[in-house]
């Protein structure tokens, strides 16, 4: 609530953080609402992304961060950790490498230096939000503008596929939505809280072709705030742009036999 916020933010605010959307809930946040918020108190504002990210590249000016954090592994690329710091910002953060490359703005902050691999094969990132789309448009505009036309395809498609879940989940009474119950505004990621074991759930799922996950995901306070057990925790279904709507049709099916 953005009215809690602004009740908490005063002159002694240094450092806002805040997920761009939960791992659990899901519900994208305002996130530029936000940083003007704690822009206009002082602060910094900090975004975790990573739970954003795989459903479409984040706008990160468009945010405000003036710090974002995503995993380059949750955008199909190989497993990097992405730091994108406003110079202002970046000015002000002590090196954490070699003292030798403290006046190199791209290695100041990883302590044995860039890992120079793991760099290089970020391009076929590029190259696969190029392909993309290159196979459903005709013109060839700027990278940033295919890649916002990239995630309104990804958008779209897994806000269709999310309703078709959540229409399902909607008519159980034996399961609790752990977020918003419709696709508006939300990651196609669906936590749900279990009237029996989640791990026994996503155990028979994995009989059915279904990978599950049942976990505490990391969101231990989040949880215990939401009255959820974090042993076994919460039943997660995630799914993304390639995921087809046969596949949710499986997991509907293998969800009526195991619930």
């Amino acid at each position: 609530d953005l009215a809690d916020l602004d009740a908490l933010l005063n002159q002694n605010t240094k450092l806002v953080t805040m997920p761009h959307c939960s791992n659990i809930v899901a519900e994208f946040n305002d996130v530029a609402t936000v940083a003007k918020m704690t822009g206009a108190a002082g602060a910094l504002l900090l975004v975790d992304g990573v739970s954003f990210a795989p459903h479409g590249l984040p706008d990160i000016a468009a945010t405000g961060a003036d710090i974002y954090l995503f995993s380059i592994y949750k955008t199909f690329g190989p497993h990097q950790g992405a730091m994108v710091v406003r110079n202002h910002v970046r000015d002000q953060l002590e090196n954490q490498g070699h003292y030798f490359n403290a006046g190199y703005s791209g290695k100041r902050f990883t302590p044995a230096g860039p890992d120079h691999a793991q760099i290089s094969a970020i391009n076929g990132l590029a190259d696969y939000y190029e392909t993309i789309y290159a196979h459903h448009f005709d013109d060839q505009p700027a990278p940033a503008e295919q890649a916002r036309a990239v995630n309104g395809l990804f958008a779209e498609h897994e806000r269709e596929l999310c309703e078709h879940l959540l229409s399902w989940l909607r008519t159980r009474n034996d399961i609790r939505i752990l977020g918003p119950a419709t696709s508006d505004n939300r990651a196609a990621t669906i936590a749900l809280q279990t009237s029996r074991s989640a791990l026994e759930i996503a155990t028979e799922l994995a009989d059915h072709k279904i990978m599950a996950g049942a976990s505490d995901f990391y969101a231990v306070r989040l949880l215990e705030a939401m009255n959820v057990p974090t042993d076994p925790g919460a039943l997660r279904l995630s799914f993304v742009h390639y995921t087809t709507r046969q596949e949710i049709d499986q997991l509907i099916s293998a969800l009526e036999k195991v619930l």
